[in-house]
C-alpha cells in the first residue's frame, strides 16, 4: 500500500482507552479474523536496542518519551512503583503516586488528589514541578489528559456542571487557557491528539423537568492556540469513558447503538467504515491508529490476562479484513514519533513491543524493546510411550504419558498408516503438567489393525501460548486369525443377505454387557449372489489375515484375497468341475503343515481333501479320498484345532440333528468320530470363526432362525464346547435373510 503522508505526521496520534471489535467493507465484523499479512520486524536500534532491557513481569507501560518510558508495578506492599526506563537500559525511579498519565513524551506527569507533578526526564535531576490544582483552579479540580506538558484540567462551577481548562506549567510563562465555554458538561476525558488537535469525549446532561439523561460525545480542541471545543458532528450515543484515536487522515470512536457497539472510523475523502462488535467483543479499546492501521482489542490487567489478541485492521483498504497483530495484550502508550508501545506477547514472548508504521506498506512494523523473559508456548519436557503395543489379551490397556513445561489441556491422535484410521485419546480434565492417557485397544470402535502407526501429541493451554506438539510411531501387534478380514486378530462374520450383498461383521473380542457381539457392520460389496457356497478359508495367499474361496452354479472355484482392510482383491478361479460337490468346507490345517486345507464331500459320501500350498495363484494340490461314508452328513465344518492335538479337526452334523467330532491326525486321516450332542438342525449354518473370544483356541458360531449363538471350545475333546448367546444377526427377520461364512 502507498501511503499518502509521511510515517512521522501519521504518528502524531496519542490515543487512550475504548470499547471494540470487528470489521466489515463499509461494515466489518471483527471476530471473523483474517490470516495476518506478511509480518514486519525490524531490528532493534537506538531506542529499541534496549530489547537487551529486561522488563518485571508485572510492569506495564504507561507512557513513553524519546529518551526511555514509563512503567508502573506494584510492590509487595501493594503499593504504586513508577519507573522511567532509558534507552541505555538504567532504571530511574518516580515518585509514587495515585495516577500515572500518557503524555506521548519525555515529561512524566502523576496526579494524586488535587495535586499535579511534572518531571523532565530529559534532566531527572532537575526538580519536578508541583502544580496544586485546588490553587490554580477551584476545589474538585482533577486532571483529566496530557499531552507533553500540557494539563487538561477538569474545574466544577455552579449547578454540577464542569469547564475543561488547559494548564501548562513553564516558568513565568505559565498558560491557562478555558477550553470548554459554557454548557451542560458533567465531565471530560482527553482521549487521543494529533499535531495541535486533541480528542476529548465529553458527557453533557440534558434536563428536562425534574428528570434528566446524560449524552457522551467528541468534540476536538486546537490546544496549541487554545481555541474553544469543536463538537463532532452528530456522533450518536458513545460507550462511557471509550476512547478514541485521531490522525491527518483519520478519526475513530467507538458507538452503541442498539444491534450493539462498533467502531466507526471517518476517512479524509472516503465514506465512514463501521467496525461491528460481537458480543465477546463489547469491552475492546481503540489502542491506536499507526498509518493507515487501526489497533484494537481487549486489555488485561497484565500481559497474558487479557481475552483478545491485539487487532490490526487496514483503514485505507475499504474491504480488508482484521488480523492478530498481537497474541495477547494489557497496557499500551503513543510516543512523540506516532508509535505506539503495548505490553503483550508475540511469537509467545512477553515484553514490550513498538508498533510503527514505517511508510512501507500496511502492515505495522513490531519491534521488541523489552523482554520479560517468559515464553507461553508450552513445550514437552519428556515422555513415556510405547513403540510397540500388544493387544494380543482382551481389554488390554496401554499408558501413553508426557511431561509439559505448563498446565495445558492434552491429547494424543494414534493413526494406522495403512487405513488411516485413528482415535484421539483426550489427557485429563485439570490440565495437568504430567497429562495420562490410556488406549483400550479400539479404533474407530473395533480392535485396532495390525501393523505400523504414528502418534501425534499437542498440549493446548488454556489462555494465551502456542500449543506443545509432538509426534512419533509406534507398532501393534496380534495374532492372526483366520477368520480375520482387517488384520486386527479379531474374528469377521460374513453374511450374504438376499440381495446379494455381502456384509462383515468384526466382533469384540470378549463380552459386552454379557453378549458377545459386532463392534460395526460394513457393506463389502454386492453381486455375491453369483455364488452358491462362500466359505472362509483361512490364509491361503501369504498374508497375516483370511481369504475367501466361493463356488458359483457353474462349478466354477474362486478366490478371493483379502486385502487385510476389511475388502478383497478382485476374485481368481482356481478350480472347476466342482458341481460334483453338495458340501465345502475350509480353514482347518488338517496335514499338519501350517497351512490351512480344504475338504469336499461328493454325492456318493466320499470326502476329500485338498491340502493347501501356500500359492495364493495355485492355492490346493490334486484331491486324495479321505474315504466314504460322509453322505451321512447335511452339514461339515473346519473348526481348527478344537482338542489341543497337532492338527485341525472337523465337525459334521447328521440329518438327525446331531454333531459328530472328527479329530485330525494330522496326516490328513482322523480318529473315530464323537458324538458331541443333538438339536443342531435348529441352525443353517455351523462357521468355524476362528478365536472368537481371544482365548488361543478356535470357536463355532450357530446361526439359524431361531437365534445365532458362540460355542466357545473347552479344549476337551469329550466336551469340546459351551455355548454363549450372542447378539448377532437378533434384528427383526434377520434370523433367516443370511447367508452366513
Amino acid at each position: 500500500m502507498k501511503h499518502r503522508i509521511s510515517g512521522r505526521r501519521l504518528a502524531a496520534a496519542v490515543l487512550t482507552l475504548s470499547t471494540v471489535t470487528a470489521v466489515t467493507g463499509t461494515l466489518v465484523t471483527a471476530p471473523a479474523v483474517a490470516a495476518a499479512p506478511a509480518a514486519r520486524t525490524a531490528p532493534a536500534t537506538g531506542a529499541e536496542a534496549a530489547a537487551a532491557a529486561t522488563l518485571p513481569v508485572d510492569a506495564d507501560v504507561v507512557s513513553v518519551g524519546d529518551t526511555g518510558y514509563l512503567t508502573s508495578r506494584e510492590d509487595s506492599d501493594g503499593k504504586t512503583v513508577l519507573e522511567w526506563r532509558k534507552t541505555d537500559g538504567s532504571v530511574e525511579p518516580v515518585g509514587a503516586a495515585a495516577v500515572a498519565h500518557d503524555s506521548a513524551s519525555d515529561f512524566v506527569v502523576t496526579s494524586d488528589g488535587g495535586t499535579a507533578t511534572v518531571r523532565d526526564m530529559r534532566t531527572p535531576a532537575a526538580p519536578p514541578v508541583t502544580v496544586d490544582l485546588v490553587t490554580e483552579f477551584a476545589a474538585g479540580a482533577k486532571l483529566v489528559g496530557v499531552i507533553g506538558k500540557d494539563l487538561f484540567v477538569q474545574v466544577p462551577r455552579e449547578g454540577n456542571y464542569q469547564d475543561l481548562w488547559l494548564y501548562t506549567p513553564d516558568g513565568e510563562r505559565t498558560r491557562k487557557v478555558k477550553l470548554s465555554g459554557q454548557g451542560s458538561q458533567v465531565s471530560f476525558k482527553v482521549v487521543a491528539s494529533a499535531g495541535n488537535e486533541a480528542l476529548v469525549l465529553v458527557t453533557t446532561r440534558y434536563e428536562s423537568g425534574a428528570t434528566f439523561r446524560t449524552q457522551d460525545s467528541l468534540a476536538r480542541v486546537d490546544f496549541v492556540h487554545g481555541g474553544s471545543l469543536r463538537h463532532e458532528r452528530d456522533t450518536g450515543k458513545l460507550v462511557k469513558d471509550a476512547s478514541g484515536a485521531i490522525t491527518h487522515d483519520y478519526t475513530a470512536r467507538v458507538e452503541s447503538r442498539t444491534e450493539g457497539n462498533r467502531i466507526i472510523v471517518d476517512r479524509a475523502g472516503k465514506l465512514p467504515r463501521e467496525i461491528l462488535l460481537d458480543s465477546f467483543s463489547q469491552k475492546a479499546v481503540i489502542v491506536g491508529i499507526v498509518g493507515d492501521v487501526l489497533l484494537y482489542g481487549v486489555p488485561g490487567e497484565t500481559a497474558g490476562a487479557s481475552i483478545s489478541p491485539l487487532y490490526a485492521v487496514d483503514l485505507f483498504t475499504s474491504d480488508a479484513q482484521p488480523y492478530e497483530l498481537l497474541e495477547r495484550f494489557s497496557g499500551f502508550a503513543h510516543a512523540p514519533d506516532g508509535a505506539v508501545h503495548v505490553r503483550g506477547v508475540k511469537n509467545d514472548a512477553d515484553g514490550l513491543y513498538r508498533l510503527f508504521d514505517g511508510v512501507q506498506g500496511s502492515v505495522p512494523v513490531v519491534t521488541e524493546v523489552a523482554s520479560t523473559g517468559r515464553n507461553f508456548a508450552v513445550t514437552v519436557l519428556g515422555s513415556k510411550v510405547p513403540t510397540t503395543v500388544d493387544l494380543q489379551q482382551p481389554g488390554t490397556r496401554t499408558r501413553w504419558e508426557w511431561t509439559i513445561s505448563r498446565s495445558a489441556f492434552a491429547m494424543v491422535t494414534l493413526t494406522h498408516v495403512a487405513t488411516g484410521k485413528k482415535v484421539t485419546l483426550p489427557g485429563p480434565d485439570d490440565r495437568s503438567v504430567n497429562p495420562v492417557m490410556e488406549w483400550d485397544g479400539l479404533i474407530e470402535g473395533a480392535s485396532a489393525p495390525n501393523g505400523a502407526y504414528t502418534w501425534n501429541f499437542v498440549a493446548i493451554p488454556g489462555g494465551i501460548g502456542s500449543a506443545a506438539r509432538a509426534s512419533g510411531t509406534f507398532r501393534v501387534t496380534r495374532q492372526a486369525n483366520p477368520h480375520d478380514f482387517t488384520d486386527n486378530g479379531s474374528t469377521d462374520l460374513l453374511a450374504r443377505d438376499s440381495a446379494g450383498t455381502l456384509w462383515r461383521d468384526d466382533l469384540f473380542d470378549g463380552p459386552v454387557d454379557g453378549h458377545y457381539k459386532s463392534a460395526g457392520r460394513t457393506a463389502v460389496g454386492t453381486g455375491w449372489n453369483v455364488y452358491e457356497h462362500i466359505e472362509a478359508v483361512g490364509n491361503i495367499g501369504g498374508a497375516a489375515h483370511g481369504d475367501v474361496v466361493a463356488l458359483d452354479a457353474n462349478g466354477d472355484l474362486w478366490s478371493h484375497l483379502a486385502k487385510g482392510d476389511g475388502t478383497f482383491a478382485p476374485r481368481t478361479k482356481i478350480g472347476y468341475g466342482w458341481h460334483v460337490y453338495d458340501k465345502v468346507t475350509g480353514g482347518s490345517d488338517l496335514t499338519g503343515d501350517g497351512r490351512p486345507d480344504l475338504v469336499a464331500t461328493d454325492t456318493t459320501g466320499t470326502a476329500w481333501l485338498y491340502k493347501g500350498t501356500g500359492d495364493w495363484a495355485k492355492p490346493y494340490t490334486a484331491r486324495t479320498s479321505l474315504g466314504g461314508g460322509w453322505g451321512v452328513y447335511n452339514q461339515i465344518t473346519a473348526v481348527g484345532n478344537i482338542a489341543g492335538a497337532t492338527a485341525g479337526d472337523l465337525v459334521a452334523r447328521d440329518t438327525n440333528g446331531v454333531l459328530w467330532l472328527h479329530l485330525g491326525k494330522g496326516d490328513g486321516t482322523f480318529a473315530p468320530r464323537t458324538r458331541i450332542g443333538g438339536g443342531w438342525n435348529m441352525f443353517t449354518q455351523l462357521v468355524g470363526a476362528g478365536d472368537v473370544d481371544n482365548d488361543g483356541r478356535p470357536d463355532l458360531i450357530g446361526y439359524g432362525p431361531q437365534g445365532t449363538y458362540l460355542y466357545r471350545t473347552t479344549g476337551s475333546w469329550e466336551t469340546p464346547f459351551t455355548r454363549v448367546d450372542t447378539r448377532l444377526y437378533d434384528g427383526p427377520g434377520e434370523g433367516s435373510a443370511y447367508t452366513v461364512a
